[in-house]
């Protein structure tokens, strides 16, 4: 059962808002350890950048999945495309977590890593506009 600040636009915002910028924050401090050549604490704000996607981030869209899309499809049955393609936008994110976890531990902090870090912030920022756009659509 979803809880009441997924149902309130305002609230939700936050909820995402709150979790893209402390994506950003951890990812440019991950940039700036590289940059500093601190390559093995480099490595390990990675993994702990990786873990604030789990935790953070892939932890909200589980809870989005666990109810809360199939109230809002129940109340509009016109939005049962929309979250298809919601919960498919969270799947993508999953993928790109999973695959940054694997190439970090199979061949560490590569330039292709923070891209796919970046490729994160960018497919959560869409999702979240569109999520807050389609959803809340008054």
């Amino acid at each position: 059962m979803p809880g009441p600040s997924l149902r309130q636009l305002h609230a939700h915002h936050a909820i995402h808002q709150g979790g893209l910028t402390g994506a950003i924050a951890k990812t440019e401090e991950m940039e700036e350890l590289l940059e500093a050549k601190e390559f093995e604490v480099a490595h390990q704000a990675a993994e702990h950048l990786i873990e604030y996607w789990e935790t953070r981030i892939i932890s909200h869209a589980d809870a989005e999945e666990d109810g809360f899309y199939q109230e809002m499809a129940g109340k509009n049955p016109g939005l049962q495309d929309a979250v298809l393609r919601l919960a498919r936008d969270h799947d993508l994110l999953r993928i790109i977590v999973q695959d940054v976890k694997a190439m970090l531990a199979e061949e560490g902090l590569t330039p292709e890593v923070v891209h796919q870090f970046h490729a994160l912030l960018v497919v959560n920022a869409v999702h979240s506009r569109d999520e807050e756009r389609l959803l809340f659509a008054e």
